[in-house]
């Protein structure tokens, strides 16, 4: 994942080259292999390189077209050969793909964007029309923020600069802030103001005076795939995961695949394994990653994941999360600090809960990765999006039918489900009535919906209804399919995870995501709902595809929890990190939260022994607000505070916690 940066000054000033110099050095840690410049009035662009594919080793970034459009690519482009055969340049098969994509552009300008197929992010300057494009693939799988005002336009692969270096301070966005508090904002948003991300299947069109925000792609209710037979959805279904498979697994150094025994990874690995046996990969080797926690059994998975190594033949890497990590001599759990995970030169600019209370396995995976030469990592995210992963419902399935008036065949179905699941015709008709009329696409794994945390402000809560209840939606009975409807929710919300995913410099990895593949979102969004959730049956299709490829004891296997998820250890050593917040609140000087309320948590919590999600989000929440004041990067709130009555107030409990 290639680092770009770009600022355009509308007057034609230059940037400052100390400004530039700090920036590049900011980059350099994101590409390791050299990178190169553009200058000329008042642009400037900046790439720094990390190479994973034998293509990309003697490009040269930025890519100056012949008319003198400037191009910045940061991606991989998987429909190579096709886009050759129609770009006019003749190029031979061996061309970068920025290359490619420049002929493609010179073509078509911005119309040969939804042409694209892959993973990836692109800027283009245009000296001629004086004016800058930034784009993203339909996913949203690559990083690329950027902030305009009236005399200029900065853009960048890492938030980091955009913020270290603006030379101000900003307000913090509270619609991103309600995302992450829920579960992941939303994919276009920034914590700053004034700071976007560039949405996933956009472009965003700059000129002096101009911002445009245009769609070029998505996806198309109209198109369905249907067979007669359920062994052509199976070999179709094969066929798509084995290309999205296939596609990340172009790489020229071996890729690293995280392996944590639940079908999504077990069936990356396996289908992978099956097309490196027939040749027609580029990778030199796949190798996986496993963790597990032998003092807590609902988090170890050696059984399972132990299975597809037995297939392989091979071993992978294993961490255990319950023992000391023999190099460092640390227990490999979350830290007892949080602020402990604010340490350090890079800037965090994000609320990054992973990072900051995993520090020993963040650092013990960098290790690990170096050592090897790994700089791809395959990802089973999404997996249960795709292919129907969730508990089996009859809710969409019956709106389906309902509305497209199918009466005789929702009967049927009616009572099929009704025998199966053995509850009463009548709640499973009115769960269907019902979705039309509430909110009832959200995340269903998610959890019940239990609303905001109480001690929330009420008008922080007011304004920001939709993210803090994960950006839930009614199905509309004249439309789409219901079922479609619920699918694209869904990639919505993989959108977002994905372009919350912070970029790590330690360790430097390309992310990669089987499951997003657009050919595979687009198969799952077209087949019948009951080929992907039969009667009772969770991945009623995919199970059925990949007999004899995943192990069958995987394949039969009740959905497992989450892999890595958060130990809780309710002891008061770990609430020690309250005292660390202190009084005043920030997050009540914001508005975010009610400081009275909060406080009464805090002391009722600092007294017993309970570790709730929610309070330690918010407690988070507050960490990281501290820590950007103290960095400078937050507009003031003493005029809030003033306003509000925020005064600093001590309690006994939280007194008696330090």
């Amino acid at each position: 994942m290639s680092a770009q940066f770009g600022r355009w000054n509308f007057e034609g000033q230059p940037t400052a080259p100390t400004y530039l110099k700090e920036v590049s050095a900011t980059l350099a840690p994101y590409g390791p292999d050299g990178g190169g410049a553009y200058s000329q009035g008042g642009v400037q662009v900046l790439y720094r390189a990390f190479h994973t594919t034998k293509e990309s080793r003697p490009e040269v970034q930025p890519h100056i077209c012949s008319r003198g459009v400037v191009i910045t690519w940061d991606g991989r482009l998987d429909n190579r050969a096709a886009l050759i055969s129609e770009v006019p340049d003749h190029l031979p098969v061996t061309s970068s793909d920025v290359a490619i994509v420049a002929a493609a552009y010179e073509k078509w300008g911005i119309d040969c964007l939804p042409k694209l197929i892959g993973d990836w992010a692109l800027s283009v300057w245009d000296p001629v029309d004086r004016s800058l494009s930034l784009a993203k693939d339909p996913i949203g799988t690559r990083h690329l923020y950027y902030s305009v005002d009236e005399i200029q336009v900065t853009w960048s692969t890492i938030l980091e600069p955009l913020v270290r270096f603006a030379g101000k301070t900003f307000k913090l966005d509270e619609e991103y802030i309600a995302g992450w508090l829920a579960m992941f904002p939303a994919a276009h948003l920034t914590p700053y103001i004034g700071i976007h991300s560039v949405p996933p299947a956009s472009v965003v069109l700059l000129r002096p005076g101009k911002h445009i925000v245009n769609r070029y792609w998505d996806f198309d209710p109209r198109k369905k795939i249907r067979y007669r037979t359920d062994s052509e959805y199976e070999e179709h279904f094969r066929t798509v995961l084995a290309g999205a498979i296939r596609r990340r697994l172009r790489s020229d150094c071996p890729v690293l695949a995280e392996l944590s025994g639940g079908l999504d990874s077990s069936s990356i690995v396996c289908m992978a394994d099956l097309l490196i046996a027939h040749g027609g990969v580029q990778t030199p080797r796949l190798d996986t990653i496993s963790w597990y926690d032998d003092s807590d059994p609902s988090l170890d998975d050696r059984h399972y994941f132990g299975k597809v190594e037995k297939k392989r033949g091979r071993t992978g890497h294993h961490i255990n999360l319950g023992v000391k990590n023999q190099e460092e001599g640390s227990e490999l759990h979350p830290s007892t600090s949080f602020l402990s995970g604010f340490q350090g030169g890079r800037m965090a600019v994000i609320p990054d809960y992973t990072r900051s209370l995993w520090p020993e396995l963040v650092q013990g995976y960098s290790r690990y990765m170096k050592s090897h030469g790994y700089r791809v990592i395959l990802s089973g995210i999404a997996g249960e999006d795709a292919t129907g992963g969730f508990v089996p419902t009859a809710t969409l399935e019956l709106q389906n039918l309902l509305s497209r008036g199918k009466f005789f065949r929702f009967a049927n179905q009616l009572n099929a489900w009704a025998v199966k699941t053995k509850q009463p015709r009548s709640i499973l008709l009115l769960d269907a009535i019902r979705g039309f009329c509430t909110r009832s696409l959200t995340f269903p794994g998610g959890g019940k919906m239990i609303g905001p945390s109480p001690w929330l402000h009420p008008a922080f809560v007011r304004r920001n209804h939709r993210a803090l209840h994960w950006y839930s939606s009614r199905v509309r009975l004249f439309g789409p399919l219901p079922s479609f409807q619920n699918q694209i929710y869904l990639v919505n919300h993989e959108r977002r995870v994905v372009a919350y995913e912070d970029l790590w410099s330690e360790p430097l990895r390309e992310m990669r995501y089987p499951y997003l593949d657009r050919d595979l979102l687009e198969f799952a969004c077209g087949i019948p709902r009951e080929q992907m959730v039969g009667v009772g049956k969770r991945r009623f299709l995919m199970k059925r595809a990949l007999v004899g490829v995943v192990p069958d004891e995987i394949l039969d296997r009740k959905r497992r929890a989450t892999a890595l998820q958060q130990k809780e250890k309710d002891t008061l050593k770990e609430w020690a990190s309250l005292a660390e917040i202190g009084y005043p609140i920030i997050g009540a000087a914001l508005e975010i939260i009610d400081r009275n309320l909060f406080g009464k948590v805090l002391k009722a919590r600092c007294t017993n022994e309970g570790f709730a999600d929610d309070v330690k989000s918010s407690v988070f929440l507050e960490c990281w607000l501290r820590y950007l004041a103290n960095r400078g990067a937050l507009s003031s709130t003493s005029s809030s505070e003033e306003r509000h009555g925020v005064a600093p107030v001590e309690t006994k409990g939280s007194r008696a916690c330090v």
